[in-house]
């Protein structure tokens, strides 16, 4: 018995990870460009189709593709809603334009008679006819066939070109045996807020900054008020469940803790507190408020244009529910204790880690689904992971893409401060954004090698980077020694190489005290409550806001992968830049990366990448300093004091 055979050869497609194992990631409004090398035996012409849908759709969408070079094609399409989709790439024989090409070239050279070359053109226009049906573009198909039939070479030649005749020919192929790229490799097309958004972290018991007692939920209003103002749409909440007793820690990871002391927040779960869900991770700590106040605090947020981001931290205390109910679920030493989480020399003498190989695994992996849904029902869709390569990489599959069935517009922030691979394969299973090695790299040539391979390389199409300059757990040497110009050159960095950045509170405040020795804050707020002056003198609000309304303002600055970097003659002088598809906003950034010293250098503006512009003159206003200057050709000149001005940032406005 005979079988269809592919008639066309489709290899080398892209975008395409790890062979269409897991898909790429756009945003909503974002080109997805296609590109495959096309090609088939024989001399016969070949047409190209890039095809789409959302997952599940009968009907497929498509544009055609067209010819770049040496059997290369290339397609593009847009995506315009949030949720999966499928892409393929379709490619036939095109005998219409091979016949086309075939009885041209034998007219122009003077073959006669040609008889049978017009009626075997002909024929192919009847049965593109059939194929439209009962049709207005079946009968013109029909009438310029006939005419086809009865014409001499020169007419036939003339009309074989006409655009009415391609358009309709192109519109009415014959594709019956067409070879379509299989299976269709994913997206996953997430909200605008996915790709572009500005984070504030701060613990919720510290709103008000005192040192004696907490804040609650609701004496939360103006932090977020704050935040706002600033410029931040997203509210970072670390866990605000209900902490355990047992082994609390104290003041500066003590495990001697005094009675007033709060206690750590990953450290969750309290069966004692006689709480609506048992007291563990779908309950609020008593010391915060309830749920009902959560639920309160979340319409707030929203009314003000922002969103809670919650964090999921997959720990237990010794007091959460899940120990007594289900003890299985934990790891347990050869006398039946169960062993607490450890990461030497670090010992967590307050948290059980959960065991996701247990035997009983289905159950608990459908648990922790369960805890992101009930999160997820009350309003939350942004969830920041903790430590998620400590857990399978299979589970994090399945999690991720069971709470998107249900809520395709939540995101989720894997926080892996871990091994280059794990990174990117948990990227790759579903995660929204990542954290990334920008915390620790300083040096001009790391950070150019570094945000190439994030945003210039493979890894753009599913790994999206969300820089933090700090976080609760890691106060870095930059920052520390630094001061004001470290956090004000940082925050530049964070903001403008990517699209998507955060600040942990007291940033703004220029807090840099730390463990010596360490990479941690002294007296940090995860052991005690923590006594700030939102005002104190030296604060940078006015500078961050700034920053935001750049970002804010400036499109060019909501894309990920258009970071480019250009020469600078100084080694602390960092330059690159970033514009919009149409060149409408083009903007260069100038960063001196050296917190203690001015420095200067020639730059070489890439004007040949700006469009057309008239002359080689342009202006270039500094958004950030409020100054505004006129360039002529590459070579220009900067200089930066960090004590003053540590940054440019420059949108370029033609001259006539």
């Amino acid at each position: 018995m005979l079988r269809a055979f592919p008639t066309a050869v489709i290899e080398n497609l892209q975008p395409l990870i790890d062979g269409g194992r897991y898909p790429i990631k756009r945003v909503v409004g974002e080109d997805i460009v296609v590109e495959a090398d096309i090609f088939k035996d024989g001399h016969d012409v070949v047409a190209a189709v890039l095809k789409w849908r959302t997952l599940g759709e009968g009907r497929w969408h498509e544009t055609a593709m067209k010819f770049v070079d040496n059997d290369r094609w290339r397609g593009v399409c847009t995506f315009y809603e949030n949720a999966t989709y499928e892409y393929t790439v379709e490619a036939w024989s095109d005998t219409f334009s091979a016949w086309q090409h075939e009885f041209s070239t034998k007219f122009k050279a003077g073959v006669t008679p040609l008889r049978s070359e017009a009626l075997e053109g002909a024929a192919l226009i009847e049965q593109a006819a059939r194929r439209a049906g009962d049709s207005e573009d079946a009968e013109r198909l029909n009438e310029i066939a006939r005419t086809v039939r009865s014409s001499a070479p020169a007419e036939v030649d003339a009309l074989a070109h006409t655009g009415e005749l391609e358009v309709l020919m192109a519109t009415y192929p014959d594709r019956s045996a067409a070879t379509q790229w299989a299976p269709p490799p994913h997206v996953l097309v997430d909200r605008a807020e996915a790709g572009t958004a500005a984070w504030y972290e701060f613990f919720p018991r510290s709103a008000e900054g005192r040192g004696d007692r907490g804040s609650k939920l609701r004496d939360c209003l103006p932090r977020i008020d704050a935040a706002k103002a600033m410029g931040f749409n997203v509210i970072y909440f670390p866990p605000i469940h209900p902490i355990g007793r047992t082994n609390r820690k104290g003041r500066n990871n003590s495990i001697e803790c005094e009675p007033e002391d709060p206690g750590v927040p990953y450290a969750t779960g309290n069966r004692y507190l006689n709480l609506p869900n048992g007291g563990g991770h779908k309950d609020i700590d008593p010391s915060l408020g309830t749920l009902e106040d959560f639920d309160w605090l979340e319409e707030q947020v929203r009314q003000r244009g922002m969103e809670i981001a919650l964090d999921f931290a997959i720990n237990c205390s010794p007091d959460h529910p899940y120990v007594v109910e289900h003890p299985e679920w934990f790891y347990a030493r050869p006398d039946g204790t169960i062993k607490y989480a450890e990461n030497p020399p670090k010992k967590y003498e307050d948290i059980y880690p959960l065991n996701f190989r247990c035997k009983n695994w289905p159950e608990l992996w459908a648990e922790m689904k369960s805890i992101v849904l009930f999160w997820a029902q009350r309003g939350v869709r942004i969830f920041r992971v903790d430590n998620p390569h400590t857990k399978p990489v299979p589970f994090w599959e399945y999690l991720l893409s069971e709470v998107r069935t249900e809520f395709p517009d939540a995101i989720f922030l894997s926080e892996a401060f871990t091994k280059p691979k794990m990174m990117k394969v948990l990227a790759k299973a579903g995660f929204t954004q990542s954290y990334t090695y920008f915390t620790w790299r300083n040096f001009k040539q790391e950070l150019i090698d570094y945000f190439t391979e994030l945003t210039q390389t493979e890894m753009r199409e599913y790994f999206r980077g969300n820089l933090w300059p700090n976080t609760p757990d890691i106060l870095p040497p930059i920052l520390q020694v630094g001061g004001r110009p470290a956090f004000k050159m940082r925050a530049v960095l964070a903001a403008t190489l990517s699209s998507l950045y955060g600040i942990y509170s007291g940033f703004e405040l220029c807090e840099n005290a730390a463990i010596p020795g360490r990479e941690e804050y002294l007296d940090s707020e995860k052991y005690q409550f923590k006594e700030r002056d939102w005002d104190a003198p030296g604060n940078i609000k006015d500078f961050l806001t700034r920053l935001n309304k750049i970002r804010r303002e400036n499109r060019a600055l909501h894309f990920y992968d258009n970071l480019r970097f250009y020469h600078a003659d100084n080694g602390a002088i960092l330059f690159y830049a970033k514009w919009t598809p149409a060149r409408d906003n083009i903007i260069l950034v100038v960063v001196n990366i050296d917190p203690f010293r001015r420095q200067h250098s020639f730059i070489d503006v890439p004007l040949d990448q700006f469009g057309e512009m008239g002359s080689d003159r342009y202006e270039v206003d500094d958004l950030l300093n409020e100054e505004r200057y006129v360039w002529r050709g590459r070579q220009n000149y900067v200089e930066l004091d960090p004590l003053a001005k540590p940054a440019h940032i420059f949108r370029v406005r033609r001259l006539e």
